[in-house]
């Protein structure tokens, strides 16, 4: 009895102790970083009933051996539904994504334990049984249906056969890293897989980047139509901060009592940005989205430091596992080790994919290194003066190993000395067995690093809008303002007699093709893909499951619909920066970016009627025309009569006079009275 009253004391005296309203710094504070202390309860009354189902997981595996082996994945329980999957609070981003930015919802307030409610077996055993029916039931359809088709056979042989790319059965794929940083203007970075191009990533001095860069900023507008902020940052453009992305300790003291009760209760949809935001406060906030066109950067308050294995989430206390890193054993195991450590109270996690076969000493270094980063950024926080930039992300070369480094990846090819040691330094922090199996070179030829591995020619498509597809068709990338239209042209495949197979052949290419260019080109937004109709709908199933299948290698976040009536798809890709193009084009200065200029005729008519136009006027005795060379000689030679005519009319003096160095859109026309 006296346990039981003590209880409800101690939750309390807890409620009484948290500040109901925030002080407006939470990172300048350090009463949220006292030690966690991980409850005792919680942790034994995880381990009996996972014991237990162990025990009956190996009982049913010795009577249904055969079975079990053969639709092991189509038995295993989804990761969403298992209640042990750590989704994140509503304060911080999803775990089934390795982007280290955070989620664009408000939280609520972070929880003081981290402790797990107990599985209950008999939910775990009805799910296994419905899973095991239905494995039945689809190895009776199996055993019904014809031979599986090609793809599945090269998958099964050990081998992945896609269209528009040769591989042989049994071939082995070959990955190299190619890292160019010879030029201090530009390194570039090149995954290659047996020749072809399929990542490219290039970092000049023309174009600074400033995603993942955490600032000190003052906020110098709130707008209540916009319903967000404006932060200066120390930057050409003012940062774009909206309300859902705005901590809710950064909320002002002086706030009447609606909005004070509004707080308490968590109903962050009913409080509005001028009743607990105002201008010359300071904050805190990390770029999510680069500057693009006239728009400036897109700003954060929840902050999330990237590591190689971890994601340290200050200001939050969920904790999460991506969802790529399969097997439950795995992810408990995984759970059990971030338990385990001394985390602070008041910073969450995310386990990215990389960890899912890491050891325990590397994951706590991961984790050490980033809790010492996170206080040197709070320290310049606390001294340095606004706006300042903190935090800067590292450079391309450690930011690439960082998150895009897959086991696939056998050799490595440099061609700086500083490049080798970074690449060096971060291969001595993988686990042993996958350090063996890379090899890292320092390459000394006489040709550039590109030009010698055929790398060159296939940049350089990158920025053509047309993409010839193996079998003769081709694809048409065009990019708008608003969206990136896509068109998937026949060309000689459709000269064949069997139509609707190389109509599908055509489509298939297509689909992976598009896929990998969207990944080279780093477009986002909203894409429409034009196919070549399809009268099959066996063939439209297999082109949309292709595509699919092709964009599962993307990073970023991607919805894609279902092929219409009318033959087009719909694919929505998150945007992870500014497209490759705008780092290394620029705006062409004769056409303004519309691709067409005006021909000399239309330009020497258009300068003729302006020079009858001014003319007209009273008191014009001369009119002084500096026009480009080819529109002013077709004046001088074709309209000499008209000119002649104009000055006799009017009685006054027409010249024209040939600038070589104007441009064609460019001209200067006086008229002098």
């Amino acid at each position: 009895m006296t346990e039981e009253k003590d209880k409800p004391t101690k939750s309390k005296a807890k409620k009484e102790a948290t500040p109901k309203v925030s002080t407006g710094a939470w990172w300048k504070s350090t009463l949220n970083l006292f030690p966690k202390k991980k409850p005792k309860s919680s942790a034994k009354n995880q381990e009996k009933p996972e014991k237990k189902e162990k025990k009956e997981k190996k009982e049913k595996q010795k009577k249904q051996e055969p079975l079990q082996n053969e639709t092991a994945a189509a038995t295993a329980v989804p990761e969403a539904a298992a209640p042990e999957t750590a989704a994140p609070e509503k304060n911080g981003p999803a775990p089934d994504s390795d982007n280290p930015q955070p989620a664009a919802k408000r939280p609520s307030r972070p929880s003081r334990s981290r402790g797990r409610r107990p599985r209950r077996t008999t939910e775990k055993d009805d799910t296994a049984k419905k899973t095991e029916s239905d494995a039945k039931a689809r190895d009776k359809g199996k055993a019904k249906q014809a031979p599986r088709k090609k793809a599945a056979d090269a998958s099964a042989a050990g081998t992945e056969e896609v269209p528009g790319r040769k591989t042989k059965r049994g071939e082995h794929l070959v990955s190299k890293l190619l890292i160019n940083a010879e030029e201090p203007e530009e390194c570039r970075i090149a995954l290659v897989e047996n020749g072809r191009l399929e990542s490219f990533h290039v970092a000049g001095v023309t174009r600074e980047r400033t995603k993942n860069n955490i600032y000190k900023g003052r906020i110098v507008s709130v707008e209540a139509n916009l319903q967000a902020a404006f932060v200066e940052i120390g930057t050409d453009r003012n940062g774009f901060l909206p309300f859902d992305e705005i901590h809710p300790e950064y909320y002002r003291q002086d706030v009447d009592d609606r909005v004070r009760k509004l707080i308490e209760q968590q109903e962050w949809k009913k409080l509005k940005i001028e009743n607990v935001i105002q201008r010359g406060q300071e904050v805190l906030v990390q770029v999510v989205k680069e500057v693009t066109g006239n728009k400036g950067a897109n700003m954060t308050t929840y902050l999330s430091i990237p590591g190689r294995y971890l994601i340290l989430m200050p200001g939050s206390d969920s904790a999460g596992i991506s969802r790529k890193i399969n097997g439950d054993d795995r992810r408990h195991s995984l759970r059990e080790m971030m338990n385990g450590f001394n985390i602070p109270e008041g910073i969450g996690y995310i386990v990215r994919t990389a960890s899912s076969d890491i050891t325990k000493t590397a994951l706590q270094k991961d984790l050490q290194y980033l809790l010492r980063l996170w206080e040197e950024i709070k320290k310049k926080g606390q001294e340095m003066n606004t706006p300042a930039l903190i935090y800067k992300d590292q450079d391309i070369v450690v930011r690439f190993l960082r998150d895009h480094f897959v086991p696939e990846i056998e050799e490595i090819l440099v061609d700086t000395q500083e490049s080798f040691d970074q690449v060096q330094q971060f291969v001595s922090l993988l686990p042993a067995t996958k350090a063996r199996k890379i090899r890292v070179k320092l390459y000394r030829g006489d040709r550039p690093l590109f030009n010698h591995h055929n790398v060159e020619e296939q940049i350089e498509s990158i920025y053509q809008p047309q993409v010839q597809l193996p079998s003769g068709g081709s694809i048409v990338i065009d990019p708008t303002e608003a969206l990136v239209a896509i068109d998937v042209n026949s060309g000689r495949t459709s000269k064949d007699h069997n139509f609707d197979q190389t109509i599908f052949l055509a489509n298939m290419e297509a689909a992976a093709e598009l896929a990998r260019q969207l990944r080279l080109r780093d477009l986002g937004g909203l894409i429409v893909v034009d196919f070549i109709d399809m009268r099959n709908s066996k063939h439209i199933r297999e082109v949309e499951k292709q595509v699919k299948a092709s964009m599962k290698r993307d990073k970023a976040k991607v919805d894609i619909s279902r092929i219409s009536r009318f033959g087009l798809m719909q694919i929505s890709r998150q945007k992870m920066g500014a497209p490759i193009e705008k780092g290394s084009y620029k705006m062409c200065e004769y056409c303004q970016g519309r691709g067409v200029v005006k021909s000399v005729e239309t330009l020497a008519l258009y300068y003729l009627r302006r020079i009858q136009t001014g003319i007209t006027r009273q008191k014009v005795k001369r009119v002084e025309c500096s026009l480009p060379h080819e529109v002013a000689q077709y004046l001088l030679n074709k309209k000499r009569v008209e000119l002649t005519e104009l000055e006799a009319k009017h009685n006054a003096k027409v010249d024209i006079i040939i600038k070589s160095d104007m441009k064609p859109g460019d001209n200067r026309i006086d008229f002098q009275e």
